[in-house]
């Protein structure tokens, strides 16, 4: 049985009330919603296209430019295409790990048997002291520089030899690998032709060892054993040797370990820190606008390294520190210089003492490196120190000046006395001429062994310009 009860009817008045007090409450809601409505699109689009710009500019500066050596020695303006076809290209190793790399050697020889070697300092190569090197020879001076592993049109990477785990993943991987390269019924035709798998071709894929290019990363060692070895090519010792900024840092080990291959030092503005500033290298938006125009890298030069760059082939060495990851070698490079190094304990080792020794300081950059350089000379109290008026990259702005002071400081050394040993007739052509000449033929046979070590110009190792495709008469 259902119960119906009858709810009392409301009266009028509190409907009109309650109705009224509705009102204010569905304004308020209207209020709040409207703005809502109304939403600006200009922002919008503006976040679209900063973000879009973002995700650009990060693409093209993680995508590798410059790849194909040939496309990039192309595309190189005349003057350092030329200085790369007078140079010559030696094959040097920084570790036994490592797979041999090609440094190019700059050199500009005469008949004097004194040999200035010029090291760069951090983000240079031998095109930047080229003014300097002609300055030189006119002086009668022999003179060699190299671009570093890394550095203008040496290599800048290297193949490298790393061990690696035996786990499940790796075998399927090297097993994946296999199938990639050979094709997908390859294992499958052999399991038919010879009647059982391919397990030989599968452990031979599968070394404990396997090859991986990287790019380089020099250090102090690497530096001094890349020094010994131009030495020993083109025959060297003893040595004046230019060290200029960094570079000291660099080699300072190797000087103070080696002391009978060197002659004389001549530190040419070597302060600890390296005139190019390793931030602009490791900062993406300021390595961007730094190497991407010559406007940026000339304010970079003018403001920490050289006042005067108008003779200074802005262009050609921007290109040379950007083009195919040189940058990442060179600051690779910076990060492993000795910052703790400690000039007057390296001054009065066993190793260093012997040495004559010079310093070419800037005095008109400013008065911290003057300081700087005053601090120098105290802790090497037995350099000569000669102020010069260039910047922190002086060879340029002062490059006869710098090549007088040098050439100056090496004549007043005593003169280097050099053995020539001339490469004995092997036995088959000697008894080739005994025989000629128990016949009474009397030919006239020349032979020189000596001098392919000092070639100036077209003198390259083979397989250099072959890596660039051009063959060996490019240029000249």
């Amino acid at each position: 049985m259902a119960i119906i009860t009858d709810e009392p009817e409301q009266e009028p008045q509190q409907q009109n009330q309650r109705h009224q007090e509705e009102q204010p409450k569905q304004k308020q809601i209207s209020q709040t919603k409207e703005p809502k409505q109304h939403t600006n699109p200009f922002l919008f689009w503006c976040y679209l296209v900063l973000f879009v710009s973002l995700i650009t500019l990060l693409f093209i500066s993680f995508t590798p430019q410059d790849n194909n050596p040939r496309s990039w020695f192309l595309s190189l303006d005349s003057a350092l295409r030329h200085h790369y076809s007078n140079g010559r290209i030696i094959k040097v190793q920084t570790s036994p790990k490592r797979s041999p790399i090609e440094l190019f050697t700059f050199q500009k020889g005469v008949d004097s048997t004194e040999s200035v070697f010029i090291i760069h300092g951090l983000g240079l190569s031998s095109f930047a002291f080229r003014e300097m090197i002609n300055s030189l020879r006119s002086k009668k001076v022999n003179v060699i520089a190299v671009d570093l592993p890394g550095n203008g049109f040496s290599d800048r990477s290297t193949m490298e030899f790393e061990e690696r785990s035996d786990g499940a993943f790796q075998r399927f991987k090297d097993v994946y690998g296999l199938i990639q390269e050979k094709g997908f019924f390859w294992a499958f035709d052999q399991i038919v032709e010879t009647g059982q798998i391919p397990y030989e071709e599968i452990m031979k894929a599968r070394v404990l060892e396997r090859k991986s290019v990287k790019i380089i990363e020099l250090g102090s060692n690497e530096v001094g054993r890349v020094l010994g070895q131009v030495i020993d090519t083109f025959n060297l010792a003893p040595v004046h040797l230019v060290l200029h900024d960094s570079a000291l840092s660099m080699s300072a080990n190797w000087v103070a370990e080696n002391p009978g291959l060197v002659k004389s030092l001549t530190l040419l503005d070597t302060g600890i820190k390296p005139a190019l500033p390793l931030f602009a290298l490791n900062l993406l938006l300021i390595r961007d606008f730094v190497l991407g125009s010559s406007f940026g890298y000339q304010w970079l030069i003018r403001f920490c390294c050289m006042k005067k760059v108008g003779s200074f082939d802005v262009e050609g060495n921007r290109v040379l520190l950007k083009g195919r990851d040189r940058c990442r070698a060179v600051s690779e490079m910076g990060r492993k210089l000795n910052n703790s190094f400690d000039m007057a304990e390296w001054g009065s080792s066993e190793g260093i003492k012997g040495i004559p020794m010079q310093i070419l300081w800037s005095s008109v950059w400013s008065k911290e490196w003057s300081e700087e350089g005053s601090q120098v000379a105290d802790a090497l109290p037995q350099a000569k120190f000669v102020g010069h008026s260039g910047g922190r990259w002086p060879q340029v702005d002062s490059a006869d000046e710098l090549a007088k002071h040098i050439a100056d400081f090496v004549s007043s050394l005593p003169k280097t006395v050099r053995q020539v040993e001339e490469e004995p007739i092997p036995e088959h052509i000697q008894k080739m001429f005994d025989e000629a000449s128990s016949s009474g033929h009397n030919h006239d046979h020349h032979h020189s062994h000596s001098g392919h070590d000092n070639h100036e110009g077209h003198a390259h190792a083979a397989g250099y310009m072959d890596a660039y495709g051009l063959g060996h008469t490019w240029g000249q």
